[in-house]
């Protein structure tokens, strides 16, 4: 399954599309203005709330929260003892994690669990301008999931080159 997602995505306040590959509306997310700490809802094309994704408020680290129905989903943070600046860790409820590394800020990176790829996201197959790809490469994975943890790991990346 491969996404196509606006760069401007990270908008905070802003609504952007998520479309397949053969431009048929999948996923909207809803960027919540006026409130504290960032905070995004993925929904379906029906409208209905698939996943919660806020900033954690109190958190040493920059770390993002992915929720479904209320409950914790997986918390998204970089890896602390990694040479490389563009590799994040997200701790899943059932206590696996899932593994994300590469240019995070080139839009060009992969996300892994335990070894086994299941999303590779790129600007490269595209030629759409500020648009990326998130092609989902298992057809068990959760794409809502996916897409979560492609936006906040992009979101955190920005914010720490802000910060720099």
């Amino acid at each position: 399954m491969r996404l196509l997602v606006r760069d401007r995505l990270l908008g905070i306040g802003d609504d952007y599309w998520i479309e397949d590959e053969h431009g048929r509306k999948v996923f909207l997310v809803d960027g919540k203005a006026m409130r504290l700490r960032n905070t995004f809802e993925l929904k379906d094309a029906h409208g209905r709330v698939l996943i919660d994704i806020h900033q954690k408020m109190f958190a040493l680290r920059d770390t993002m929260v992915i929720e479904r129905d209320g409950e914790g989903l997986a918390t998204i943070k970089r890896k602390r003892l990694s040479l490389l600046r563009n590799h994040y860790r997200v701790a899943l409820a059932d206590g696996t994690e899932l593994d994300v590394s590469g240019k995070i800020l080139d839009h060009e990176f992969a996300i892994e669990y335990d070894g086994e790829l299941l999303a590779v996201i790129s600007r490269r197959w595209l030629h759409l301008r500020d648009t990326y790809g998130v092609d989902i490469v298992r057809d068990d994975a959760d794409p809502a999931l996916l897409i979560a943890v492609a936006v906040c790991v992009i979101h955190l990346a920005q914010r720490e080159r802000e910060d720099d």
